[in-house]
């Protein structure tokens, strides 16, 4: 497909004009951008587009989701991440969900992401209890189908759940623990396993890639994340992480290795450019300075953090430390769309609150440039995606500058961050083929999947919801869990408001 977009202001996102818009015309040809200027020549056989009253924009980056929670958007409520987990990602399960809808669940967040204007998604894909190449195939098969670009994981636990948190061995009746099988993978069979994925899969269509997961440092042997990170630099994918999402991970790491989470990775030699830390948020000044000086990248998950609970990431402080910072939806049922123009003007408004010096305010020219380069860095596609530059792969939305947000027109800037929804998209290109157009979907029938889904869905929600009765048996000891490790003093507050953290005091650490 060759197409050529004239008249439309641009905006490149490139180190030359930043989040400055400029006029001219875009050629798009074999997949790539093969021109930006003013007047270019009309190729024989290509579309004319006109983009008078319309902007070109990088496509969005999703830097982190979890497609595994897609059909549990609009579900829970009022849970940090260690109660949610029990019911998101259930301790006891009765198998994997099936081949159509796992197919289907993936299908339908590359749906939902396109229509947002999102080019490219980093799926930290989780699919228990086992590794399934056949599986983690359809995956690649609905993000291939959809025309979607996107880094897919299958991310790696080798710990079982209750020694990947304080307290759990001493709280939960040894009988219910003895319900709950541990993971058995390796690191060498997780290896074979990972080099079957980039022998088959990695590359596809020019636009699927994968990358490696260890879930999080408290969650994983020392040997598997030492082999996944070995493996990351060889084939110069991410190293996908989780990594001081909460308070109890916070104390986390001072109960089990006595010092912080990313020292304790730093020690290990596990920090590098390669590096994409999902939330970051209990951080201290000192793992900020280790997390700059190792070149690494995080996805802030700026309504994710809020809906659990979790806390107020310190984004201005990593971003003075030279961290790179993404944006992220996380999974679809702790946000619950997957829309990047959302998370923009939370992680816009979020940290005015962190100091009265405005100039340290987060602006709308960061939070752009989270969502475009900076988030293609964070899945170390810079180089492909991220900006409009001659030669880079065209991941193109174009939105109506003629609607409501943008009139007045003031700074192009802020009318992205803090008034476009995604209400404006007119089209979106992915690798140079027109995936979106007009609020239509070109490349997959809506309709069809949407009655399919309405067929299958009733009785997988139904089988879900036992689970959930099975796994509320846990509920109370995770929640006396949660209380004592959020009593502890881990020397910093990333809690909004000034109540106290339980009825009575905050307590001394160990205590």
């Amino acid at each position: 497909m060759t197409l050529l977009i004239r008249n439309a202001s641009i905006l490149a996102m490139d180190k030359r004009n930043g989040t400055t818009p400029f006029s001219g015309d875009m050629l798009i040809a074999n997949g790539t951008i093969a021109a930006i200027g003013p007047e270019l020549a009309l190729p024989a056989n290509a579309r004319e587009i006109d983009g008078r009253g319309k902007l070109l924009m990088p496509g969005l980056i999703n830097a982190h989701l979890h497609s595994s929670e897609t059909f549990f958007k609009g579900r829970y409520q009022h849970m940090p991440l260690e109660i949610w987990m029990l019911y998101a990602y259930p301790l006891l399960m009765k198998g994997p969900i099936s081949s159509r809808l796992l197919y289907l669940r993936s299908l339908l967040v590359a749906m939902e992401s396109l229509k947002a204007g999102v080019t490219t998604i980093v799926d930290d894909f989780f699919d228990p209890p086992g590794f399934d190449l056949d599986r983690l195939r359809l995956v690649f098969d609905a993000y291939d189908d959809a025309g979607i670009r996107a880094n897919i994981s299958h991310c790696v636990i080798d710990k079982h759940v209750f020694d990947t948190m304080p307290y759990l061995r001493d709280t939960i009746p040894a009988a219910l623990q003895a319900e709950v099988q541990g993971p058995s993978i390796t690191p060498d069979a997780y290896m074979d396993y990972c080099a079957d994925v980039f022998a088959s899969q990695h590359g596809r269509s020019d636009r699927l890639g994968f990358m490696i997961s260890a879930s999080a440092p408290q969650r994983c042997s020392i040997e598997m994340m030492q082999a996944c990170t070995e493996l990351a630099i060889e084939k110069s994918v991410p190293y996908h992480t989780h990594i001081l999402e909460t308070k109890t991970q916070a104390v986390t790491g001072t109960e089990f290795y006595g010092k912080s989470l990313i020292r304790y990775m730093h020690d290990l030699g596990l920090l590098s450019a390669n590096t994409t830390i999902a939330h970051s948020i209990w951080v201290s000044n000192e793992d900020m300075e280790l997390m700059g000086a190792a070149d690494c990248s995080i996805a802030h998950n700026a309504i994710s953090n809020l809906k659990l609970g979790s806390g107020i990431a310190p984004i201005r402080r990593l971003l003075d430390a030279g961290v790179n910072v993404g944006l992220g939806t996380d999974g679809l049922c702790s946000n619950d769309t997957a829309r990047i123009f959302d998370v923009m003007r939370f992680a816009a408004l979020l940290h005015g609150v962190a100091t009265p010096e405005t100039d340290r305010w987060v602006s709308a020219s960061d939070v752009l440039r989270s969502a475009t380069i900076a988030g293609a860095r964070t899945a170390m596609l810079d180089k492909v995606t991220g900006s409009l530059e001659v030669g880079k792969r065209a991941d193109v939305v174009m939105i109506d500058l003629g609607g409501y947000d943008y009139m007045p027109m003031n700074e192009l800037d802020h009318h992205l961050v803090y008034c476009e929804n995604g209400s404006g998209i007119r089209m979106v290109i992915v690798n140079g083929e027109i995936t979106v157009e007009d609020g239509k979907l070109l490349t997959i029938n809506e309709e069809d999947i949407f009655a399919e889904l309405r067929e299958l869905l009733p009785a997988y929600m139904k089988d879900h919801a036992e689970l959930e009765r099975l796994n509320a048996r846990f509920e109370p000891y995770m929640r006396e869990m949660y209380r004592r490790a959020t009593l502890q003093d881990v020397g910093m507050n990333r809690y909004q408001g000034d109540l106290p953290l339980w009825p009575g005091q905050n307590s001394v650490v160990g205590r």
